[in-house]
């Protein structure tokens, strides 16, 4: 079976705050923490649903998943994150890649988000 994935790409405008310093993987995470599931009520991050973020040359790449293949809030979670991650300077362009192995599990939420769920 192969693996089901889609990648989205956003152009990001240049940066008006004057900061040349390129972005870092930890700049993308973090603008990615206030995307909040709107199911769950918790960010995507500490859901454990963002798998891998990249930056190379100028390009942010982000790896993530769903809860689950039916979730319908896809498409808003994507829209966030690429309205938030193209704010950040020193990025051209954000690539978001949708995928579904590894399946998503409670057990990839940060602890955080498993005592707001009850699972600690």
């Amino acid at each position: 079976m192969e693996e089901e994935t889609a990648t989205t790409e956003a152009t990001t405008p240049a940066s008006s705050n004057g900061d040349d310093r390129p972005a870092t993987v930890d700049d993308v995470r973090e603008a990615i923490r206030v995307v909040v599931d709107p199911e769950i009520g918790i960010s995507i991050v500490d859901l454990g649903l963002v798998y891998d973020i990249a930056v190379d040359e100028g390009v942010a790449k982000v790896t993530y998943t769903l809860t689950s293949m039916g979730c319908p809030v896809g498409p808003l979670i994507e829209a966030q994150m690429q309205q938030v991650v193209s704010l950040l300077p020193g990025l051209e362009s954000a690539e978001f890649t949708m995928v579904f192995k590894p399946p998503w599990s409670p057990e990839m939420m940060s602890d955080e988000a498993k005592a707001a769920l009850g699972y600690l």
